[in-house]
């Protein structure tokens, strides 16, 4: 393995998640050699979330410089040269450059609700669902506010595409990342033509200078050569200046792409749930759905297949911060148990509650939700006076907290008759072996599965992604995913049980009927 590092056969995957940036080193099987990762937070600053492009840096360097002490550590070098390098990042949202390449505005990430009026005159416009989050609605929300650095938009992105630009010179995109910017053509692979011609003829687009066919980065499926890592995009991976520049990079995807690739989810009828900080699930259509959903995103795969998804922005935070006061309590009690020890004590202890969690509601939202027609959050927790209120319940109703919005979508889905094989899990709401498998195997009602890569996730996911752009094969990605990546993975499914599915069932009901409670607390708390 010394020698395979010497010579440059690996491949590095960066992914800058909402609470982590992680970066994994893969050999020539897409085996994981190597690790490394930096912790970081959004801010809310001036009305948005949103994170600081120095903490940008500092973090992408502070993960490749802990991956390479480890391979250091294993292999007694470090590394010089690479195969290739993929770079990701959380999905869509907001980075406006003027011609200079000077940032106009700070970036908004995926989680502001700050874009509703846009986003609904977009989709009355394009006959199609353009959610909040999407860099179009961004965008557009900027114009109706007459926000002056709109006037001096000369190239918009998303963070993976920011970071590829500040490495190659090339401002390209991944087609999975694109359709959360704009909406594609899968017949072209590209943006939509008819759409673009449409906002570029509104009032609101005409005031300006630039055109939005422009400003957009170009589309690139996966497979193709997105340029190579410039002597100064090397330098801001590795200050050290060690790792040498040339090296072929893929093009950039956002969490969703690299999701589906982690998954082996990129063929009809396959489908995954990533559920970290957001929960969103992806299903690859077999036809495209019979009208447009609020609720539903159609986006595509990394090769351009149409995709649905359903988009939720809060997952596990609030469920972290309920385990942290029981951190503190182990601590203030005299226990030596870890954070992750007491998670999967928690987690386990979740089975033992009620199947409807005995009349306990939780509501994990801290920020809006679109799915649930939420504008602002506010984190509840919710009993009657009859209530089962036990500790089981209690973690069982965090966990299915997670959950529930994604249930709403994911109704939809079902009443269109959209088929799903078996959806594929990952993310941090599974690290505890089995508990929330079992549990979202009842909410969704549809067996779920969790591979042995599931932890290693979305960085993982776009280094495969750089690995089949510098293989020589002519395969599909599928093929290539099939045949070369998962062939030699294991994977444990749990089918859905009766009971849960009729519990889960009985908690949304429950759920359903407090948001109007959740709406009122945004509004007087």
């Amino acid at each position: 393995m010394k020698n395979y590092v010497i010579n440059g056969r690996e491949v590095l995957g960066i992914e800058l998640g909402s609470t982590r940036i992680k970066a994994v080193l893969i050999d020539e099987n897409c085996n994981p050699v190597a690790t490394g990762s930096h912790t970081w937070e959004n801010r809310f600053e001036n009305g948005f979330w949103t994170y600081h492009m120095d903490d940008v840096w500092s973090g992408i360097q502070d993960a490749y410089l802990k991956l390479n002490e480890q391979v250091y550590k294993k292999y007694g070098t470090k590394i010089k040269k690479l195969s290739a390098i993929g770079f990701s990042a959380m999905m869509h949202g907001y980075l406006p450059f003027d011609e200079n390449g000077n940032q106009l505005a700070a970036f908004r990430t995926w989680r502001n609700t700050t874009t509703e009026k846009a986003s609904a005159e977009l989709t009355q416009l394009f006959e199609f669902n353009i959610p909040q989050r999407w860099s179009i609605s961004h965008l557009y929300q900027a114009i109706l506010n007459r926000e002056s650095h709109v006037e001096y938009l000369a190239y918009l992105t998303t963070l993976a595409g920011y970071v590829h630009w500040k490495l190659t010179g090339e401002k390209v995109i991944g087609i999975g990342e694109a359709s959360g910017m704009f909406p594609i053509d899968s017949e072209t692979n590209d943006f939509n033509s008819e759409m673009l011609d449409k906002f570029s003829q509104t009032d609101a687009a005409k005031q300006y200078r630039w055109n939005i066919k422009d400003v957009l980065p170009k589309v690139l499926s996966a497979g193709k050569s997105a340029g190579r890592l410039t002597a100064e995009g090397a330098l801001l991976i590795d200050p050290s200046g060690l790792l040498e520049p040339g090296v072929l990079m893929c093009p950039p995807e956002g969490d969703a792409g690299t999701g589906m690739a982690a998954t082996n989810s990129i063929s009809v009828k396959t489908g995954n749930v990533s559920a970290g900080t957001s929960i969103f699930a992806m299903v690859v259509l077999q036809k495209q759905l019979s009208r447009v959903y609020e609720e539903i995103d159609m986006v595509t795969t990394p090769t351009g297949k149409p995709v649905a998804m359903v988009h939720c922005n809060n997952c596990c935070t609030d469920l972290d911060y309920w385990v942290n006061v029981f951190c503190e309590f182990a601590a203030a009690a005299g226990s030596n148990l870890s954070k992750p020890q007491i998670y999967d004590l928690l987690y386990n202890e979740a089975l033992k509650g009620d199947a409807d969690c005995g009349g306990i509601v939780n509501y994990n939202y801290f920020s809006g939700e679109p799915v649930a027609h939420v504008q602002e959050g506010r984190p509840l927790f919710v009993r009657t006076q009859n209530s089962s209120f036990n500790l089981a319940n209690f973690i069982r109703a965090q966990i299915y907290s997670a959950m529930a919005t994604l249930k709403i979508g994911m109704d939809i889905l079902e009443k269109e008759n959209v088929k799903i094989d078996c959806l594929m899990g990952h993310g941090g709401l599974f690290k505890t072996e089995y508990v929330s498998q079992r549990l979202m195997a009842g909410a969704m009602n549809t067996p779920v599965s969790v591979m042995e890569t599931a932890g290693e996730g979305g960085a993982w996911g776009i280094a495969v992604l750089a690995a089949y752009a510098a293989d020589s094969c002519k395969k599909t990605l599928e093929d290539y995913l099939n045949d070369k990546v998962f062939s030699n993975y294991k994977s444990k499914t749990v089918q859905p049980d009766e009971k849960d599915v009729s519990g889960f069932n009985q908690y949304m009901e429950l759920f359903r009927a407090g948001l109007s409670v959740q709406k009122s607390a945004a509004e007087n708390i």
